[in-house]
């Protein structure tokens, strides 16, 4: 019996811990950021003091909850950069991150935010936004690319990119897919205007 016990505590250790992740995951991309660590504690059905265990700081489970999504970011790039059309590159790296990013309001939010603790996360970030500059360099060079974008740029399309909100997931994508065209044909030296995506009927929201 004493000899099974540990174990059985582990395994206890583990299903609390990726009972956290996943109810994390599911609160950051329908409600962002915002959702305090205590509530987190509430939905996954464990005590604060359980969650503090496994994450001692929210920029810790942010790292660990979107580990995923930025190495699935930071193929996307690596993509484009391998692209010999630099411009093309640039195109599918924007339609593809605009695309990650409406599937998941919490990763638009931990991109953009600033976690000086979770430095896992941020050199990753650093990294990838490091690679997009130079495929946007690449691209200005073959005359493709406006001279003016700046990677701030890209910032403000993702934060935009993450203020769509529509009435369901799949419909969110479609959005950002004809966003993402028609911020591609803004950044095009060349005149040209292939068709957009379909429209999306968005929920208007009346202010007061």
């Amino acid at each position: 019996m004493t000899n099974r016990l540990p174990h059985s505590l582990r395994a206890d250790a583990r299903d609390n811990r990726e009972r956290i992740l996943a109810v994390t995951r599911t609160v950051f991309a329908a409600e962002g950021l915002d959702v305090a660590m205590r509530e987190i504690a509430r939905r996954a059905e464990v005590g604060p003091a359980t969650l503090y265990r496994h994450f001692p700081t929210k920029e810790a489970l942010v790292t660990e909850v979107f580990t995923e999504q930025m190495a699935a970011c930071t193929a996307i790039v690596d993509e484009g950069l391998a692209d010999p059309d630099p411009w093309r590159g640039f195109c599918q790296v924007i339609a593809k991150v605009c695309e990650l990013h409406a599937q998941d309001r919490g990763f638009t939010a931990a991109f953009v935010s600033a976690f000086p603790r979770a430095i896992d996360f941020a050199a990753a970030r650093e990294r990838a936004l490091r690679k997009v500059a130079e495929l946007a360099r690449r691209a200005k060079e073959a005359g493709k690319l406006r001279p003016d974008f700046v990677l701030d740029d890209l910032i403000m399309v993702l934060m935009a990119n993450g203020g769509i909100r529509t009435t369901s997931p799949a419909a969110a994508v479609a959005a950002s897919r004809r966003f993402a065209a028609l911020l591609v044909q803004s950044l095009q030296t060349e005149p040209v205007r292939p068709p957009l995506p379909p429209a999306v009927r968005l929920p208007l929201t009346v202010v007061t």
